[in-house]
């Protein structure tokens, strides 16, 4: 995440924040954002510096007309600094600011086969209770770890699958041959 994307989406959250909006706004950003990476000859298009930019904002105003207004703003502020490659920054930015706020912590959770209800129920309480924060976990199946989970929490990753295992024990035996 660049300087900028940090700037941009700090300060569109401190304006979320004291408006008492920065659930709908976070929500609402996040679509414009997945909308921008389904269409990405649309985020091109927006980015043509042939085509002036006030025609430009007048698409992003058609295309999420509905949206609160301080979204499409900002999505327009962002295209007249010609910085909509920095909308993915700045609503990491922006969520990263709403997660302290509201005592979130994102965390990533990796395994061979999705995670049974009970698992993931069980997996959360746990780090709920270790952390004393709201945990986000996001699943990701990945059959190439074999079994166990992988766990990034925080800029931090605790690795118990049997590829990570499989890993060590290879370099055990490297260093006990060299």
């Amino acid at each position: 995440m660049t300087e900028l994307a940090k700037r941009y989406g700090g300060s569109l959250y401190e304006l979320a924040a004291e408006e008492s909006l920065t659930e709908s706004i976070l929500q609402e950003l996040a679509l414009a954002e997945s909308s921008c990476k389904q269409e990405p000859e649309y985020l091109r298009l927006l980015q043509t510096p042939s085509i002036p930019k006030r025609e430009r904002c007048e698409l992003l105003d058609k295309a999420f007309e509905g949206m609160h207004p301080y979204v499409v703003n900002f999505l327009k502020i962002l295209c007249e600094e010609d910085l909509l490659g920095e909308l993915t920054g700045c609503l990491d930015a922006y969520r990263e600011r709403y997660n302290e706020d509201h005592g979130i912590l994102e965390a990533t959770v990796t395994s061979a086969v999705p995670l049974a209800a009970e698992e993931r129920a069980n997996l959360l309480a746990k780090l709920q209770a270790k952390t004393g924060k709201t945990i986000s976990l996001t699943e990701k199946v990945d059959p190439s770890i074999l079994g166990g989970l992988r766990l990034d929490l925080a800029g931090e990753r605790l690795d118990g699958t049997v590829l990570r295992r499989l890993e060590l024990l290879r370099d055990d035996i490297a260093n006990v041959v060299l």
